[in-house]
């Protein structure tokens, strides 16, 4: 089953978030089930970097993938967020921990979780700290305000609006295309 959704390959929290989309001909979610669980693990980060089996399509992943998305979409990009949503947010933090080791050859960490379905919402959380501390800045949601996706500003010079430039950014331009032509007509 090929990835349905119109953003991918964003970090691996704002990818999670956008499992769950709209546009002008519905609602989708892509984590309606465990196939579409499936579908989401063999194209996201967490899977590629988690490619030994941890990580599987089952029902105690999805539900756990469902509530880590829900706990996610409470402080993503909120600044009012309250202290139920941050206490979910943290309750995903304490799934798992990185450990480290001195190992023969070196100095290593090791991700370690006991509950291997609630792994990515760690996996998930942990990203967005990490991108709060990085780039907290250039976190966003499309401008398109019936589209809602969330992506990382990787652009130059941070300016970027829309989650894709031929979706939701084209639609945009066309607008203000056809706003123009027909002002200057009547």
């Amino acid at each position: 089953m090929p990835d349905p959704r119109p953003l991918t390959g964003e970090p691996l929290s704002l990818d999670l978030l956008n499992t769950h989309w709209h546009d002008r001909y519905g609602r989708y979610d892509l984590l309606d089930s465990t196939a579409g669980l499936a579908c989401w693990l063999s194209g996201s980060r967490v899977a590629a970097a988690y490619a030994g089996g941890e990580l599987r399509a089952d029902r105690n992943t999805l539900s756990a993938a469902r509530a880590a998305r829900s706990a996610l979409a409470g402080v993503v990009g909120r600044a009012d967020a309250g202290p139920r949503a941050l206490d979910a947010f943290n309750r995903l933090l304490d799934a798992g921990r990185i450990r480290r080791l001195l190992t023969a050859a070196g100095p290593v960490e090791r991700l370690e979780a006991p509950d291997s379905g609630r792994l990515f919402g760690y996996l998930a959380a942990a990203d967005y700290l990490r991108l709060l501390s990085t780039a907290g800045d250039r976190v966003r949601s499309c401008a398109n305000p019936t589209c809602g996706l969330r992506f990382h500003d990787v652009s130059r010079n941070g300016t970027r609006r829309w989650c894709t430039s031929t979706g939701c950014g084209n639609r945009a331009k066309a607008a203000r295309h056809y706003a123009r032509r027909t002002a200057s007509t009547a």
